[in-house]
């Protein structure tokens, strides 16, 4: 299964012409924050991905699933 995985993201990263290596996105991947949301009167929870450096920014495009599909299926 990971290799499957490993792949696929081989894959997307070829198709966005995003210039990393698999092994170099996850390690940048390792130091995005998401952080759930939840005020007063809310009935929902909202997660937010918070990218701060450069390199985060870069690969940004791989964590919004539902465009990366419409734009590659």
């Amino acid at each position: 299964m990971a290799y499957k995985v490993y792949k696929e993201l081989e894959r997307i990263l070829r198709l966005t012409g995003i210039g990393l290596s698999v092994d170099k996105v996850i390690e940048i991947a390792k130091t995005i924050v998401s952080i759930d949301i939840k005020t007063d009167g809310m009935t929902e929870t909202k997660r937010r991905t918070l990218f701060f450096t450069e390199e985060q920014l870069i690969i940004k495009p791989i964590f919004d699933l539902k465009k990366l599909l419409s734009r590659f299926g």
